[in-house]
């Protein structure tokens, strides 16, 4: 009785795990892809007001993004951890 007890707690943590994986996973990234949306939103109005001020827009911009785009990568990242450790 113990064994089969344990086994299926077992088959539940693996669920669990999988769960919880696919919504740090899911969740986290939605935060980057919002602020990748804003700040292309915002820099091209800023340049629909400006446009001589073009390059310095656009290497605000490309920084910002790839700020942004890290804390999609840490999502991966503490997503796999939970997954596989």
């Amino acid at each position: 009785m113990s064994a089969q007890v344990a086994t299926e707690v077992a088959s539940q943590a693996i669920v669990l795990t999988d769960l919880s994986t696919a919504l740090v996973f899911g969740l986290w990234v939605l935060g980057p892809a919002l602020a990748i949306g804003l700040i292309g939103f915002s820099a091209l109005s800023a340049i629909g007001r400006n446009p001589s001020a073009l390059n310095d827009i656009r290497s605000t911009m490309i920084l910002a993004i790839a700020f942004a785009e890290a804390l999609g990568i840490f999502a991966f990242v503490i997503a796999m951890m939970i997954k596989f450790v």
